[in-house]
């Protein structure tokens, strides 16, 4: 079998290399997103690669044809849903045309607007995947905590200029309470998706916004 995998990995003579295939790509760029899709709902342990495949409609027993195997392709999940989520925290936390607080209040009624449009069948990847950590490769947990560290930065930026604004508590350390937004957060996600409601984020977050505002 695995002679045989090699030879259909194997370029054919007079086309262009997997990299440089257009369809390959695109393929490749589905299969991705149907694995964020499914892995936000399900988890890693839970979901099968013939799932996504079908999914993507992609014919069965192709995907080791894009990756490696299921823990490259988790990998690379990690690594999209990092980004995807960057530019989301991004969009939000550097809106200067609203104060600080403002910014991350938004940023939560957005992703209250995002799972309530799911159903609150889609959580975070990256807690998802926390939870099943002692199941997983080791290599996702790294991976797992360097996202959430960048996550934790970024809004600790948003803190400082809430802080300096006048905002926010000046006692307070900004990357501590930073990475308890996180820790919280992730929590919160999880109980709105068994509650089926917003409304486990909407209180966490004025719980959050009560501990640090300046009186």
């Amino acid at each position: 079998m695995r002679d045989a995998l090699a030879r259909s990995n194997k370029p054919r003579r007079g086309r262009p290399p997997k990299g440089s295939d257009p369809a390959y790509s695109e393929t490749r760029l589905s299969l991705i997103r149907t694995g964020l899709a499914v892995l936000t709902e399900k988890g890693y342990s839970y979901t099968g690669i013939d799932e996504i495949l079908k999914k993507a409609g992609v014919p069965k027993g192709s995907f080791y044809h894009y990756f490696k195997n299921k823990e490259a392709f988790g990998e690379i999940l990690i690594d999209a849903y990092g980004k995807y989520f960057a530019r989301k925290l991004e969009r939000w936390l550097e809106d200067t045309s609203m104060p600080p607080l403002q910014r991350l209040a938004a940023f939560v009624e957005d992703a209250g607007r995002g799972m309530a449009v799911h159903e609150f069948k889609r959580g975070c990847l990256i807690g998802n995947l926390g939870q099943e950590m002692s199941a997983l490769p080791e290599s996702f947990r790294n991976q797992l905590t360097a996202v959430l560290q960048d996550w934790q930065q970024r809004t600790c930026k948003c803190l400082q200029e809430a802080q300096q604004s006048g905002e926010m508590q000046t006692g307070l350390d900004a990357y501590e309470q930073a990475a308890f937004f996180w820790i919280g957060w992730e929590g919160a996600v999880l109980r709105a998706k068994l509650d089926q409601s917003t409304e486990p984020l909407n209180q966490f977050a004025a719980g959050f916004f009560r501990l640090i505002k300046a009186t």
